[in-house]
């Protein structure tokens, strides 16, 4: 074979690697929103969960991105943790996953246009919606939950029912799932919620190969 063609041959090879790498594949993103208050464990779970999850080669195709609900990428946690944003509301950025934390006073983002309005456009092209807490009222906000089974914080079944009627609220229960939506009590259950995601994305078996990762599946020995 002359150099030439083994010229050839390596360009066609190279040219074919770079094509079919999944290094260079597209990743599926998993968007975790933020704003200034919001509670820490409601956004650091699932930062936890998934940012282990992906660096297992069967779930390397999905990002996990932190998107602030304003201009300003930095945002502080209720609990004084301050995070810099990947991204904004106001980015152009097609999620298949969108997270929505909590915040003790909701009602400046429940009033917030933007920011409902992205989390309906989100909706609508996603395959998973999810929230920890009173996120779910930002979700109830923005229409997803109609018609759904839907939770949020312990206590506040009541106050999500008044306030979004079409919403199929249920009482007492950690996590929730129906229809591509999950919501949560929030706090330390984020955790659990983020792994029932994990399930729906993969299997049940990796969910459970990441909690025993992270030492999560430990916990129910946590006050013996």
């Amino acid at each position: 074979m002359s150099k030439m063609n083994r010229s050839v041959l390596l360009a066609i090879f190279g040219l074919a690697f770079i094509v079919i790498n999944p290094a260079d594949a597209a990743s599926s993103k998993i968007g975790i929103l933020v704003f200034d208050g919001f509670l820490t464990s409601d956004v650091t779970a699932p930062i936890e969960v998934f940012g282990a999850a992906t660096r297992k080669a069967q779930f390397s195709s999905y990002e996990v991105v932190v998107i602030s609900a304003s201009k300003n990428k930095e945002v502080l946690s209720e609990e004084g943790l301050r995070i810099v944003a990947d991204k904004t509301i106001y980015d152009d950025l097609n999620l298949d996953v969108l997270i929505v934390p909590s915040a003790y006073e909701m009602d400046v983002f429940l009033k917030n246009k933007d920011l409902i309005a992205y989390i309906k456009r989100q909706s609508q092209t996603a395959s998973w919606m999810a929230s920890n807490c009173s996120g779910a009222f930002l979700l109830g906000e923005a229409g997803v939950l109609d018609g759904k089974k839907a939770t949020t914080w312990a206590g506040g079944e009541a106050g999500l029912l008044k306030s979004y009627p079409k919403i199929k609220v249920q009482f007492d229960q950690n996590v929730v799932v129906d229809t591509k939506v999950i919501t949560s009590n929030g706090g330390p259950v984020s955790y659990q919620a983020a792994f029932v995601l994990l399930a729906e994305l993969s299997s049940e078996k990796f969910a459970k190969e990441i909690s025993e990762s992270i030492q999560f599946s430990s916990l129910r020995n946590a006050f013996k």
